[in-house]
């Protein structure tokens, strides 16, 4: 690991115009490196420390499938499974092809949910949404929201391509209805109080929490300007999604990475997956046709996706030094996760600025690959 290379290039993202920046890296339970640095207000006047909080969008999914690949070890349900047979509105399916409507002929299963090759797309403005937020306003719950997706045709049929939507919100109220437990209180008592995830939590439509990060967006010119701290997919109050809701801090998701990237097992040997889970959870689901459709819409070459994370399958085509298996996820406000379990490496790196493509484009892969350097 080249932690000079790691600290100088962190230090030059802020140069950069990237307002702040975290990263934590451990090894086997050991916390090996911390970097932060840059200012976390508009003004550019208040220095990071360390202990704020951000909005972490898709890096939420990461949870998600967490919970799911649980009540899946546990025999509670199977990827095989048809989506109706825990969500009926997802019974009777239409998809749009060649300009219409047509009767979905092959089921939506819980693998295609996990791998984004349901046919569903990440339109929030879609009819149903609308419809229900009109007629139950905040109090639209999670369960109400997600059963109206189906008013809306698919894009394919289930399974045929890899296109990026709002699966694993479909996935979050099929954990609801399988432990009979609302998802945030699902994953506090299976994930965030194990792991003594004490700063993790869902974010509202807009938010105004005394440690809030300011979040900042990117325009056309690289230009970084504040931003409402608005997460556009917290759909109502009550609504909690699962591909983007997550409020949490730099700590927390490092303990949930280490955990992760150690098969399973926390720092005080508390389990939350076997490592034989972890390894199916990050097994390729994408056909030939999705993998050309992962790196054709989101850039990932040489990646396949499994449940909730991309994986790393042919570091030759990239270049890169990192190992086969190397997975992990990011989220709209440029911050990812990177684990590899056989070294048993783990790193997160936050930042809060969105519409920030070179995140994904060139500062992920290069802290990956940093990471992966053996010199010091």
């Amino acid at each position: 690991m080249n932690l000079t290379g790691i600290t100088k290039y962190l230090d030059s993202l802020t140069e950069r115009g990237i307002p702040s920046v975290d990263c934590i890296i451990c090894k086997d339970h050991r916390q090996v490196y911390r970097h932060m640095s840059g200012t976390v207000d508009e003004s550019g006047k208040k220095r990071i420390t360390g202990n704020e909080l951000y909005l972490m969008f898709s890096m939420t999914k990461v949870q998600t499938m967490t919970a799911l690949m649980q009540l899946a070890e546990q025999g509670k349900l199977s990827l095989e499974d048809p989506v109706s047979k825990y969500l009926p509105a997802y019974g009777k399916l239409t998809v749009e092809e060649e300009n219409q409507v047509k009767d979905v002929t092959v089921p939506m299963k819980l693998k295609h949910l996990v791998s984004m090759q349901s046919g569903l797309d990440y339109n929030l403005e879609r009819a149903g949404i609308k419809r229900v937020l009109s007629e139950r306003g905040q109090k639209a719950t999670t369960r109400e929201l997600v059963d109206s997706f189906v008013e809306t045709p698919l894009k394919f049929m289930p399974g045929e391509h890899f296109l990026y939507s709002l699966s694993h919100d479909v996935a979050a109220a099929i954990v609801e209805v399988v432990s009979g437990m609302r998802f945030s209180d699902y994953l506090k008592e299976n994930i965030w109080i194990p792991l003594h995830m004490e700063h993790t939590f869902f974010a509202k439509p807009v938010n105004h929490l005394k440690n809030l990060a300011t979040q900042f967006v990117m325009d056309e010119q690289g230009r970084v300007k504040p931003m409402e701290p608005i997460c556009d997919y917290q759909l109502s109050e009550n609504y909690e999604s699962g591909g983007a809701g997550l409020i949490s801090c730099t700590e927390d998701y490092a303990v949930f990475a280490d955990t992760l990237a150690c098969g399973g097992i926390s720092s005080e040997g508390i389990r939350i997956l076997k490592p034989e889970t972890i390894e199916r959870m990050k097994q390729n689901l994408l056909s030939e046709t999705a993998m050309e459709d992962i790196d054709r819409t989101m850039g990932r070459k040489g990646y396949g996706y499994g449940c909730g994370v991309q994986i790393l399958l042919q570091p030759e085509l990239i270049g890169s030094k990192a190992p086969v298996g190397v997975f992990g996820w990011d989220g709209a406000a440029g911050s990812c996760i990177i684990m590899d379990t056989k070294s048993m490496y783990s790193l997160v790196y936050i930042q809060h600025v969105r519409n920030c493509g070179i995140a994904y484009s060139e500062f992920h892969p290069r802290l990956r690959e940093l990471l992966f350097d053996e010199q010091e």
